[in-house]
Formats: structure tokens, C-alpha cells, sequence
């Protein structure tokens, strides 16, 4: 009996969507060359590829912020466009890369004003 249940936990593993959207992003976003979120270590130099999951404008000190969450299947970080209200093609969903220096704030992880580069 033990491996029938061992086989049905890997069965529900494996049917997880979120499960399966995670591998898929690995898969699909993982490159030479990029980094993958979850191995970086904070105040490296990286350059990341992922989906946004959500975006949204949240002032810091008094100044406008485009704040997205990526995505790459491993692990999510915080971007951060600071002065920046909105930027033409970040949007929820969208596919991207960015290059930047990882910090923390406030125990999130975090790049600020990144270059970065749409991916169709």
C-alpha cells in the first residue's frame, strides 16, 4: 500500500496546475546566460527571465513607483521603476527580461530600475 499512495501523491504533484505552470516557466524561460531567482544572492548582478504576475503603482517617499512581481517558475522578485507611473507594455501576463543588481527591502527582494526587454 505504501507505494500506492506514494504514486498518487506524485500523481496530484504532477496534476497541480500551479505545479505544472512553474515547470513550464522553467522550462520555457531558462537560458545560458540567465539566472534563475531562486539560486541569486542579494547585491549580485543578475539578469532574469520571467512572466509578470502583477502590476501595480505604489509611491515610496513621496515619489511614483511601477511596481511589478517576476515570475521564471523557481521563484518570484519585486522590480521596481522608480518614477515611473506606467511604462508602455508592462502589463500582467507579459513575458520579460531584466538586468539588474538584487536588493532587499523590507525582507523582499527586490531590483531597482532595471533594463530591461520584452519577450514575444
Amino acid at each position: 500500500m505504501p507505494d500506492k499512495s506514494r504514486l498518487r501523491r506524485s500523481i496530484s504533484r504532477w496534476a497541480n496546475s500551479s505545479d505544472q505552470e512553474a515547470r513550464d516557466l522553467r522550462r520555457t524561460y531558462t537560458e545560458p546566460g540567465t539566472d534563475c531567482i531562486a539560486d541569486v544572492t542579494d547585491r549580485s548582478r543578475v539578469r532574469l527571465r520571467g512572466r509578470l504576475r502583477t502590476v501595480t503603482l505604489r509611491p515610496r517617499g513621496g515619489v511614483p513607483a511601477l511596481e511589478a512581481e517576476l515570475f521564471d517558475g523557481s521563484g518570484s522578485i519585486t522590480v521596481v521603476w522608480l518614477g515611473r507611473r506606467r511604462i508602455a507594455g508592462i502589463n500582467p501576463g507579459v513575458a520579460m527580461s531584466v538586468e539588474g543588481r538584487i536588493g532587499t527591502q523590507d525582507g523582499v527582494r527586490v531590483i531597482y530600475n532595471p533594463r530591461y526587454e520584452l519577450i514575444p
